[in-house]
């Protein structure tokens, strides 16, 4: 009987030591850096991946890691049930555990999509379509089906997208992208509207997002912002009409060349603000904050008409006499 016991003991003895020793190198698995071929490698994990299509995925791309163990080590721990998809990048920094770790808690990487001060929506557009991580959902879609998605009351979209720096996930796609930027502009334009001077010649929100787009893309110069839409607020005040070559090249659309000649300030459009009086119908361009605040607080002073330095900054004058020379020295190179 006793010997019986001791083979029991000794056989139990066996299967815990083998048990400490099986458990001691999945530890030791699961820690152990991963051989990464080259340095780093990034996977895009569909929604609905599982361990065993990551652990394919990854030995794809040369991660080497033995497939049954992965699955196995995520279903013990539990975070097979939130593996995320998005997008990874492995280096041999990460073990198995780190890794199946950082899908669970949606570790994803991102990237960077910049929107230009002063872009238009075609070139915003085509901002998006470039970028080869974002999926391409808006072919087909038109302006108006695009604003009615957005649950927008504009129909037009020009203007209505913030120009900014955004983060986003390989696999988002252009209309998250351009959701996120259009509710940012939302909030930017109400910033400026309840910051707005009272005595504003503009009646909505929308006409003060309209002003902004010009003094957007008629100076670029910070110091110079606030007095150019003191002009133009000026102007419209006593109904003169806006004259701004941005509003005419706008209106032009593919026929814009580089150049304008006295044919285009001449032919009309509903954005030449040669042959028409007030702002135009839509914005012309994507304001920034600095153009929606100084469209918002106008310089106050007497002027009407502004030139450029040629450096960037402008000249600025009452009357036309003084414009006029103002034109001669700084556009013609004549001296008064």
């Amino acid at each position: 009987m006793k010997r019986i016991i001791l083979i029991f003991l000794l056989g139990l003895l066996s299967l815990v030591l083998l048990l400490a020793a099986a458990a001691g190198g999945a530890w030791h698995w699961a820690n152990k850096p991963l051989s990464v071929e080259p340095n780093k490698v990034e996977i895009v994990i569909a929604s609905g991946g599982t361990p065993r299509s990551v652990v394919r995925q990854l030995n794809e791309a040369g991660v080497s890691l033995n497939e049954d163990a992965f699955v196995w080590l995520a279903r013990l721990s539990g975070l097979d049930k939130r593996f995320k998809a998005g997008a990874y990048e492995v280096s041999p920094s990460d073990t198995p555990l780190r890794l199946a770790q950082r899908i669970a808690d949606g570790d994803v990487t991102l990237r960077r999509l910049t929107l230009v001060e002063g872009w238009s929506y075609r070139q915003i557009r085509a901002a998006l379509a470039a970028q080869s991580d974002i999926r391409q959902t808006l072919e087909g879609v038109d302006d108006a089906q695009l604003m009615e998605r957005l649950g927008s009351e504009f129909s037009h979209p020009e203007g209505l997208f913030f120009p900014d720096t955004y983060t986003f996930a390989p696999g988002t796609t252009d209309f998250e992208i351009l959701k996120q930027a259009y509710q940012a502009q939302l909030r930017r334009l109400d910033e400026a509207w309840q910051a707005r001077d009272k005595e504003l010649p503009v009646k909505t929100p929308y006409e003060l997002l309209v002003l902004a787009s010009i003094v957007e893309k008629e100076t670029g110069h910070h110091e110079d912002r606030a007095a150019v839409s003191g002009v133009f607020a000026n102007r419209l005040r006593i109904g003169m009409p806006l004259q701004t070559d941005p509003t005419v090249i706008y209106g032009m659309g593919e026929r814009y060349q580089g150049r304008i000649r006295k044919r285009d300030l001449q032919t009309d459009t509903p954005w030449n603000t040669y042959t028409r009086n007030g702002l135009p119908p839509t914005p012309i361009a994507s304001p920034g904050r600095a153009a929606l605040m100084a469209a918002a607080q106008p310089g106050t002073h007497k002027y009407l008409y502004f030139v450029s330095r040629g450096d960037g900054t402008s000249e600025f004058a009452q009357n036309l006499q003084q414009h006029n020379r103002n034109v001669s020295r700084f556009i013609l190179g004549r001296n008064p």
